[in-house]
C-alpha cells in the first residue's frame, strides 16, 4: 500500500484524513484515521486456517483507549499502566463489531481480529466514529473476505439544529443523538439516546445521517480502488447440500412440529435437541461430522422459520405479527430494598432493584476523554441459570455492559434533576429467565422499581424488541419483489434466526432509546418506519401494564432509604462549614452520624438514614453560615475567660465576646469572678465589627452572681520614688549626660 493521504471534508468543515503509513506491516491491513488532532490506528488480522469445531464466526474487536493520547496520567497512584478497557471503550468496540460483522461471508470460520488504538485525542473529535470508518477502510483494503465498504456517522440535535458528526462541545448541548452505520443502500446498525422524539423526528435524524454515510462510502470506494488487495478465497464452513436435503426430508416434519406446536421454550428446545442428536446418530459417519450436521440442522430451522412467517404469517408461539406476549408486573416485591419490581413478558422475567444514596456516592467515570460523575446508573446481570445453562461467574461481560447501557440510556431522560431529587440512584436488573428482549424487560422493570422507590420519574418508560423476517437471498428490505415481515416482541427462534433486532424504548410522548443490529446487508428507511409504527403501539400497550400497577411514583422514599436535605449557603461561608483542616465538618459528622457533601456553588447536602440526625446536622450548618444580626438574643455557653472579657459560644463553632467594660456596672473587676467555663448566660448581640467579630452584652434584666474566684487581687502598693519625676534615672540631665 502506498502512503498517499486521502482527505474528505465533513459537514462542519473539519477535514477527515486517511493514510496508510505502514506502521503495522505484519497485519493484513492497517489505516490511520485523523480528524482534527484525534488520530486512531486501525489494524485487522485474519488467521490462515479455519477454526473448525466452532458454530459461529470468531470475530473480536478491541477498542484501546490510551491515556497518553490525551497527554494524561489518570490511573491510580500505584498503577500507571492502562488496565482492562473501560465501559466506554467496550461500548465503542461493540459499535464497530455490530457494524462490520454482518458484512463477512456466511460460513466464515477464520478467526479475525480488528484493533482500534487511539494514538492522539484532541478533546473535540470523538474517536469511536473514526474506529468504525477505520475498520471499514482496513477491511475493504485488506485481502480478508468482507463485503464493504460501510461507513458510520453520529447525528445530534443541539438547540433544535441537526448536526452530522458534532464536536464534543456540540454533543454536550444535544439532548438527542444517534450513531448510524450502513452501506450506500442500507442501514445496518443504530445506537441512539433520544429526548422523547416522535418516530418521524427520529426518522429525520436517521435519513440525514444516511445521506452522509452514502458520501463516505463513495469516498472509501475510491480509496479501495487504489489501495485494495485482492481478496483471498475463503474456506467457508458450509454443510453439503445433500446433507441439508437429507435432514429436510427425514426430520423436516418433526422439526416444524417442535418449533410451532410444542408449547414453551424449554419443551421446544428439548425436542429440537433430541432431533439433532438423532440426526447425528443416524446420519453421522466418517465423512459427515457432527458439526456439519448441527450446521445443516440450524440452516433448516432458519429456512422453516422464515418460510412460515413469510408465506403463512405464522410465528412459533402462534401470535399475530404485532402482538405482544402476555405481560405481568408487580412492585414492592422485596422487603428491605429501597425499590423493587418484577416484570414478566412471556418467559422473560426481570427483577429490578433500586438503591438510593447521597450525592457524594456518585460514580466517578475516568476515561481517556476526561472525568465526569454519574448520579444514575443501571446495571444488567445475565446469570447462566436464566437460560438453563452452567457457566463460571467472572463479572459482567460485554453483552451485559452493552444491555445495561442501553436500558440506562432509555430511562436517563426521565430521571429528575438534582434540584428536584438530589439522590444518587442505582438500578440493578437481574434477568431470572430469558427468552428474548431481556434488555427491554430491564427498562420496564427498572421504571417500575424507580416508581416504587419514590423517585419522581417525569414519565414511565417501556421498551420492546422488534424483529424482521426477510425473503432469503433478496436482501431487498421491502424494495422491489422481496418479501418481508416486521414482528413485534421477538422471542426464541425469531430472535436467533431473524434478520433484524431493533430495540425501541420510549414514553407515551416519544422514543428515548434505539438499538439496531442486523444479520443481512441492512434495511431501508421504509422498513424502519414501519417498525417504528408497530413499536409505538406496543410501547403504549406495555405502559398501560406498568401504570396499572403504579399509576404514579410513590409520594416519598421508603423507610429504609436515606433522607437527603439540601441547604444553599453563601459560597464565601463554605470555609466556616469545613473549618481548619476539616475540623468543623468532621465534628458535625461524628456527632450526628450524617454525611455532608458541600459543592463549590454553596449547595450543602446532608444525608442520613435517621431523619432527625439529618435535621440536626442541617440546623448545625445553617447556624454556622447564617448572618448574625445586632439585637439577636442567644443562650451563650462560656467557653473561655480572659482578663479583658468572656468568650461565649452562641452557636456551634461561633463565639462572641463580652468585653470587661460591659461588666463594670455590675462591679465585676475580673470576668472570672462572675463566670465559669460551661456556664450558660443569656446574651444579646451589640454589634458585629468590620472583621466579623461578634460583640455581646448581658441580656437586660440578667444579674450575674459575683463571687471571688481567685482572679481578684488587692490594690497594689504605690511604687517607691527613685529620683525625681523621670522615675529612676536620678539626678538632672546634665549629670546623666556625663555618662
Amino acid at each position: 500500500m502506498s502512503n498517499r493521504l486521502y482527505s474528505y471534508t465533513l459537514p462542519h468543515g473539519v477535514e477527515l484524513q486517511i493514510s496508510f503509513p505502514g506502521y503495522a506491516e505484519q497485519a493484513n491491513a492497517e489505516t490511520l484515521v485523523r480528524l482534527g488532532d484525534t488520530v486512531i490506528l486501525v489494524t485487522t488480522v485474519m488467521k490462515d486456517a479455519r477454526s473448525d469445531g466452532v458454530g459461529f464466526f470468531p470475530l473480536t474487536v478491541e477498542f484501546e483507549e490510551k491515556f497518553y493520547a490525551a497527554g494524561e496520567l489518570r490511573t491510580s497512584r500505584f498503577v500507571k499502566r492502562e488496565a482492562k478497557p473501560s465501559d466506554e471503550a467496550i461500548l465503542a468496540a461493540r459499535l464497530i463489531d455490530r457494524t462490520i460483522r454482518p458484512r463477512f461471508p456466511k460460513g466464515m470460520r477464520n478467526e479475525v481480529q480488528v484493533v482500534a488504538t487511539t494514538l492522539s485525542y484532541d478533546g473535540e473529535n470523538d474517536p469511536d466514529i473514526l474506529g468504525i470508518l477505520g475498520a471499514s477502510i482496513a477491511l475493504s483494503c485488506s485481502d480478508i473476505p468482507w463485503h464493504g465498504p460501510i461507513a458510520g456517522v453520529r447525528v445530534a440535535k443541539p438547540n433544535g439544529t441537526i448536526l452530522v458528526n458534532p464536536t464534543v462541545a456540540q454533543r454536550a448541548q444535544a439532548k438527542s443523538e444517534i450513531v448510524i452505520a450502513g452501506t450506500k443502500n442500507r442501514i445496518n446498525m443504530m445506537e441512539a439516546g433520544l429526548n422523547e422524539l416522535s418516530h418521524q423526528e427520529a426518522l429525520t435524524l436517521i435519513a440525514d445521517g444516511h445521506k452522509e454515510v452514502q458520501k463516505l462510502c463513495t469516498f472509501i470506494e475510491n480509496i479501495v480502488k487504489e489501495q485494495g488487495k485482492p481478496k483471498v478465497a475463503a474456506d467457508l464452513f458450509e454443510p453439503p447440500r445433500e446433507l441439508v436435503k437429507n435432514i429436510r426430508e427425514r426430520f423436516g416434519k418433526e422439526l416444524k412440529t417442535a418449533l410451532f406446536e410444542v408449547p414453551g421454550k424449554v419443551e421446544s428446545q428439548s425436542n429440537l435437541r433430541e432431533l439433532e442428536e438423532r440426526a447425528i446418530e443416524e446420519i453421522g459417519d466418517e465423512q459427515t461430522s457432527a458439526q456439519h450436521i448441527r450446521e445443516a440442522f440450524e440452516n433448516e430451522i432458519n429456512r422453516v422459520v422464515h418460510e412460515e412467517a413469510l408465506e403463512n404469517g405464522r410465528r412459533a408461539d402462534g401470535r399475530k405479527k404485532d402482538e405482544v406476549r402476555i405481560l405481568r408486573a408487580q412492585a414492592g416485591v422485596l422487603p428491605r430494598t429501597h425499590g423493587s419490581s418484577v416484570f414478566v413478558r412471556g418467559t422473560t422475567r426481570a427483577l429490578a432493584t433500586v438503591t438510593l444514596a447521597g450525592p457524594g456516592e456518585q460514580q466517578l467515570v475516568e476515561t481517556m476523554e476526561g472525568e465526569w460523575k454519574k448520579n444514575f446508573m443501571l446495571h444488567y446481570n445475565f446469570p447462566p441459570f436464566s437460560v438453563g445453562d452452567i457457566k463460571p461467574f467472572r463479572g459482567p461481560g460485554r453483552r451485559e455492559i452493552g444491555h445495561g447501557a442501553l436500558a440506562e440510556r432509555a430511562i436517563s431522560p426521565l430521571i429528575p434533576d438534582r434540584e428536584t431529587f438530589p439522590y444518587t440512584i442505582r438500578v440493578v436488573s437481574e434477568i431470572l429467565s430469558s427468552n428474548g428482549s431481556s434488555s427491554m424487560a430491564s427498562v420496564c422493570a427498572g421504571t417500575l422499581s424507580l416508581m416504587d422507590a419514590g423517585v419522581p420519574l417525569k414519565k414511565p418508560v417501556a421498551g420492546i424488541a422488534m424483529g424482521l423476517m426477510m425473503e432469503q437471498g433478496t436482501g431487498d428490505g421491502g424494495q422491489g419483489t422481496g418479501k418481508y415481515l416486521v414482528l413485534t416482541d421477538i422471542q426464541g427462534p425469531e430472535d436467533h434466526h431473524g434478520d433484524m433486532d431493533l430495540k425501541v424504548a420510549g414514553t407515551k410522548d416519544g422514543f428515548t432509546a434505539l438499538q439496531m443490529d442486523v444479520k443481512i446487508e441492512g434495511v431501508t428507511l421504509s422498513v424502519i418506519e414501519e417498525t417504528f409504527a408497530q413499536a409505538r403501539n406496543a410501547i403504549d400497550h406495555i405502559l398501560k401494564t406498568i401504570t396499572d400497577v403504579l399509576p404514579a411514583p410513590r409520594p416519598s422514599v421508603g423507610p429504609y432509604a436515606p433522607k437527603v436535605l439540601v441547604l444553599k449557603i453563601n459560597p464565601d461561608r463554605i470555609r466556616d462549614v469545613i473549618g481548619p483542616g476539616g475540623r468543623v465538618i468532621n465534628t458535625i459528622i461524628e456527632e450526628t452520624g450524617a454525611t455532608i457533601d458541600v459543592e463549590q456553588d454553596g449547595t450543602v447536602y446532608v444525608t442520613s438514614i435517621d431523619e432527625a440526625a439529618a435535621q440536626k446536622a442541617l440546623a448545625w450548618v445553617r447556624n454556622l453560615t447564617r448572618e448574625i444580626m445586632p439585637g439577636e438574643e442567644f443562650e451563650g455557653k462560656v467557653s473561655r475567660i480572659f482578663p479583658f472579657g468572656v468568650m461565649l459560644e452562641i452557636m456551634p463553632d461561633k463565639e462572641g465576646l463580652i468585653h470587661v467594660s460591659a461588666l463594670e456596672r455590675f462591679s465585676i473587676r475580673h470576668p472570672g469572678d462572675a463566670f465559669k467555663p460551661g456556664q450558660v448566660v443569656p446574651v444579646v448581640v451589640k454589634e458585629i465589627d468590620d472583621q466579623g467579630r461578634v460583640n455581646l452584652a448581658l441580656k437586660e434584666g440578667y444579674q450575674p452572681e459575683v463571687q471571688s474566684s481567685g482572679f481578684s487581687r488587692p490594690p497594689l502598693p504605690p511604687r517607691p520614688h527613685h529620683g525625681g519625676p523621670r522615675r529612676g534615672f536620678g539626678g538632672n540631665r546634665q549629670s546623666r549626660d556625663r555618662y
